[in-house]
Order: C-alpha cells, then structure tokens, then sequence
C-alpha cells in the first residue's frame, strides 16, 4: 500500500469545503449513528468535548443542540473547511487547525472525543489513537467513524478489471485506488493505543448514482477522494477509462444506475 499524501488530502478538502454537505449523503447519516452511541444526559451536561476532522461543523452543531451547555471544540486539517465551520456555529466553539496525530492540546483536556469519516486518511491508527488517549480525561469516551475495507470495493475491482483488459499491468497490481483499515486494523490500534471496553463493529451504507461519471464527479467533489487514476493518461488512459466504466456499469449496476457501497467502521471505548 502506497503510503497517504497528507498533503493530497489536506488541499483537496481545502478545495472541497463549500460543496461537502451536499455531497456526503452517508457521512451525513453516520453522524445520527454517531450521536445515538453516546450516553451524556440530554441538558444540564458542561462536558467538554473535541471533534476531529469536524468539516464543516455538522456534528457540532447537532451537539450543540442536544448539549447547550457543553463546551465544543473542533479541529481539521483544512482551513477552508473550518472556515464553512466557523460560518455555521456559534461564537463559543472553538476552532483549530491541526493534525490528529499531534493534537494541540493539554492532556485530559476532554471528556468525550468524537471523529466522523476522517481516519481513513491516516496510515497509521495507533499514534492517533494515542494522542486522543492522552487528551482524554480518566474514564471519558472515545466514540468514532472511519470508512472500511470494503469501500469502493466496486470501483477498486472494476479498475483492476480493466488495467488487465487494456494490458496496462497484470493482475494484482496496484490500481491507483485507495486502501481502508479493516474492523480488526481498528481493534487493535485502540488496544496498543491503551483503550479499554473496545467495541468495533461495521455497517454498509449504497448509494446509487446515473452512471460512473456522476459517481466518480461524487467522489471527487468530496475532497480526498479515491478514484485518482493509475500512472498514465493521453489516449491510452481513456481507453482504461471506458473500459472500467463499461466493467462497473455491466457487472453492478441496475435498473440504469450504479452504486457505490461504503462500509462504515464505528468504534467506541475509554481511556
């Protein structure tokens, strides 16, 4: 596996921000699953709580609204996207640029931690999920989204398919797309990370698109997607092109649309 350009992903969310939420139909709805894992009273909680990779401030808000007396911190690593944050939330959230594998913060400075759809830009788990560890006051929570394994598993075999058909590399190599941490990846990068009462599990979300252009323009405008072509391009490149489209759209799809399936890993523990 190619290791993850932080910069990549950094400037392609930076570019992004303004059309994300119109675009993120599953991220959305793990962001309800999210807020029904958590146990803190309705009102009347001052719990203070960060969210990683908080985007444009979505989840914020919702906590905001269950939690009115909570106080709320946001970090990610795009400045656009904190800029779309700050023109949504109140005043009183705080809003930093930064890295989750060095949180710029004091230890136990919280005692709840969240993160929705944003892990899976990190090759490595375990050193996040020891900062978040230390950020983490004694016994608070660890609650989180990432995408898994099983992601654009369509687009990854249909690429692959179709570099072997146009004699562009043999099959099992490197197909330019990008690889998701597995349930058991996470499990274990949160016990090395030291957290306890561990609970990892995955569900499928599909969404369905007109054809392989709109799915991959989807992608795209995302921010970091993971459709960037293989090593190429002129005439030679749309011809893989079409031959992929032509290999998703035969083997996946239906009724004249094709889906895009994401398996979502929601974890959750304490320090």
């Amino acid at each position: 596996m190619e290791p993850i350009d932080r910069q990549r992903v950094q400037s392609s969310f930076h570019r992004g921000a303004g059309d994300y939420d119109q675009h993120t139909p599953v991220q959305q709805r793990v962001l309800q699953r999210l807020l029904e894992q958590l146990d803190l009273p309705a009102s009347g909680t001052s719990a203070k709580i960060l969210d990683i990779g908080c985007g444009t401030g979505r989840l914020l808000e919702l906590l905001g609204q269950r939690y009115p007396d909570a106080v709320l911190t946001g970090l990610d690593l795009a400045q656009n996207m904190l800029k779309q944050a700050a023109e949504r939330l109140p005043v009183t959230v705080r809003l930093l640029q930064g890295d989750a594998e060095q949180l710029p913060f004091q230890a136990e400075a919280f005692s709840l931690v969240l993160s929705s759809s944003t892990f899976q830009w990190l090759d490595q788990l375990e050193p996040c999920f020891k900062e978040i560890s230390r950020v983490l006051e004694p016994g608070g929570k660890f609650v989180f989204s990432l995408f898994g394994g099983e992601t654009l598993f369509e687009l990854r075999e249909s690429w692959q398919q179709a570099l072997v058909a146009c004699g562009r590399t043999r099959d099992g190599q490197p197909d330019g797309t990008h690889r998701f941490h597995t349930c058991d990846q996470v499990h274990h990068a949160l016990v090395m990370a030291g957290v306890l009462n561990v609970k990892v599990w995955s569900e499928l979300e599909v969404v369905w698109y007109p054809d392989v252009p709109h799915l991959l323009q989807a992608i795209k405008r995302i921010g970091a997607g993971s459709a960037k072509p293989p090593a190429g391009g002129g005439l030679g490149w749309r011809r893989v092109f079409h031959e992929m489209a032509n290999i998703y759209t035969n083997r996946f799809g239906a009724e004249g649309r094709v889906p895009v399936s994401y398996e979502v890993i929601y974890a959750a523990g304490r320090r």
